[in-house]
């Protein structure tokens, strides 16, 4: 008797899947490219006069709008060039390998803020209660109550200091920043109602670390997934279908909403992020602390460092939808602080 003929294996499968883990794989790294060449003539063009990439398509096309545009298709080639040389390498390891070094840019941002806070903080108490001249000399203490002296030479070593800082050492330390947060908050309390006394700079100490808490710790709660969701019908999807649910939200939303944040803040010389920090922007409140400019570099910092966080999900998103191994159920562990 004749045995009935058996349907062959489909071998393009595997091609599909090799398919798409290298275009996604090539999509993510030329986002980061275009990230970094962005950011990069972004400074070119608003501190250095520039003309800008777009100068290109105008009638003042020049050697140095061509080349900021140059930049960025030299980029992408090098990115989809890097890829198409490590096709065998996972989606998976990629995405562990871009939120590691995300890891890296929040701790040098929440060390930074942390030294900066404690100085500037002891500098205007020590301003407002005339001390700071008997300790460091009154052409000293007059240059400290400039914005741009006190963010060129004060600020900026404390955040080369949260740098290095964050080079050595893994935690991200949000729950000290918290504590901190709320010791902040208790002194003004203790302060105000036992001693009667209160300052500018105490609030705005608060304020300071509340913005870099809320902001720099959003990467990385999304990294454990951690985010509140609002949709009732994703708990009760398969994993390929949540895969597939992360992957195009993270493409048309979270990157949407990230380069949103960031060609309108940094669009032009009096963008809401780069006008304050060009001009050391301080509050109105006399002897605070001068630290508003740092405050709309936030915003910055937010949007780089969840459009990274965003294509490291998105290779996540996509290793499970194709079934790579590794994947890490977020939901059965608690959210690391």
């Amino acid at each position: 008797m004749e045995e009935p003929p058996t349907s062959a294996p489909d071998r393009s499968a595997p091609a599909r899947q090799a398919a798409l883990a290298t275009l996604t794989r090539a999509f993510g790294w030329s986002m980061l490219a275009v990230l970094a060449i962005f950011l990069v003539n972004t400074l070119l063009t608003l501190a250095g006069g520039w003309p800008g990439p777009a100068s290109v398509f105008g009638a003042e096309a020049s050697a140095r709008g061509a080349l900021q545009l140059g930049l960025y298709i030299l980029g992408v080639a090098v990115a989809v060039a890097l890829v198409r040389r490590s096709r065998h390498t996972a989606l998976r390891a990629d995405s562990e390998r871009i939120a590691a070094f995300n890891a890296f840019l929040i701790r040098a941002a929440f060390f930074g803020v942390l030294f900066v806070g404690l100085g500037d903080a002891l500098v205007s108490f020590l301003r407002v209660e005339e001390l700071l001249a008997g300790l460091i000399g009154e052409d000293l203490e007059r240059n400290l109550a400039r914005s741009q002296f006190r963010g060129v030479w004060m600020h900026v070593p404390l955040m080369l200091l949260g740098i290095a800082l964050a080079a050595v050492t893994r935690t991200l330390g949000f729950v000290w920043l918290s504590l901190l947060i709320v010791a902040a908050e208790l002194l003004i309390v203790i302060t105000r109602f036992v001693f009667s006394y209160e300052q500018a700079f105490m609030g705005d100490l608060v304020r300071f670390w509340y913005a870099a808490l809320f902001l720099f710790a959003s990467a990385y709660t999304l990294y454990e997934e951690g985010h509140v969701r609002v949709d009732v019908l994703y708990a009760g999807l398969s994993l390929k279908a949540k895969a597939v649910v992360n992957a195009v939200g993270s493409v048309l939303l979270g990157m949407t909403l990230c380069w949103t944040i960031l060609l309108v803040g940094l669009g032009g010389r009096s963008s809401v992020i780069y006008a304050p920090i060009r001009s050391f922007e301080t509050s109105q409140s006399g002897y605070g602390m001068y630290v508003k400019y740092l405050m709309a570099g936030f915003l910055a910092v937010f949007a780089v460092t969840m459009l990274i966080q965003f294509v490291s999900h998105l290779f996540g998103a996509v290793a499970d939808l194709l079934d790579e191994p590794g994947h890490v159920d977020h939901e059965a562990s608690p959210v690391a602080g």
